[in-house]
């Protein structure tokens, strides 16, 4: 007899975007230089519907270049864009200033997750959760794990995943990730998805 598949309630993703490079900007896809890339039709493709309960709420981090992407991804996936849940201004590591990052217009401090909705709401368990987090920047692409402290805060001990998860040896301490499954090339990951 098959094992019935795990559902999630919640989804918080930090996708792996691939960014253009340019002749102009070589810093500009520096991401692929720590880990590896995807192409938003590689994600789209991704069966993440098939992990999803019937009311979930998707969690995803989006970069201000990728911001149209994102909505695109959630969509493909089977959710519906309702609101920024958290915003984190980044500050650097050994001062109270914000990071200076680069953008071709303004210098980037900020990134957003943004909350995507499927079937019914989910009950808001707490209603003291703020939406901006400003807190010290980690390794390149690492983000607060304050952040999936106020996701459980937020929505509760529902059955959870985090895609793209980062847990290489010494990058992240493991107990980050209590309580929730992860997925990610450099995870033990607890769920696979069919090629």
């Amino acid at each position: 007899m098959e094992q019935e598949k795990k559902l999630y309630s919640i989804i918080y993703a930090d996708p792996p975007w691939k960014y253009a490079y340019s002749s102009n900007n070589p810093t500009n896809g520096c991401a692929s230089l720590h880990y590896n890339v995807q192409t938003l039709d590689y994600l789209k493709a991704m069966d993440i519907p098939s992990i999803c309960a019937k009311d979930s709420v998707l969690l995803m981090w989006a970069t201000f270049p990728f911001l149209v992407e994102a909505l695109e991804l959630g969509k493909a996936w089977g959710f519906y864009f309702r609101t920024v849940a958290f915003t984190w201004v980044k500050l650097y590591k050994h001062s109270y200033r914000p990071v200076v990052g680069l953008g071709h217009y303004t210098r980037a401090n900020a990134e957003i997750v943004l909350l995507f909705r499927k079937g019914k709401p989910l009950k808001r368990v707490s209603n003291k959760v703020e939406q901006v987090l400003i807190s010290k920047a980690g390794r390149h692409s690492q983000k607060p794990a304050e952040i999936r402290e106020r996701i459980v805060q937020l929505f509760g001990d529902l059955p959870r995943v985090e895609l793209f998860a980062r847990s290489r040896k010494g990058f992240f301490p493991d107990y980050e990730y209590a309580g929730w499954d992860v997925f990610g090339d450099e995870a033990n990951h607890s769920i696979d998805f069919p090629e």
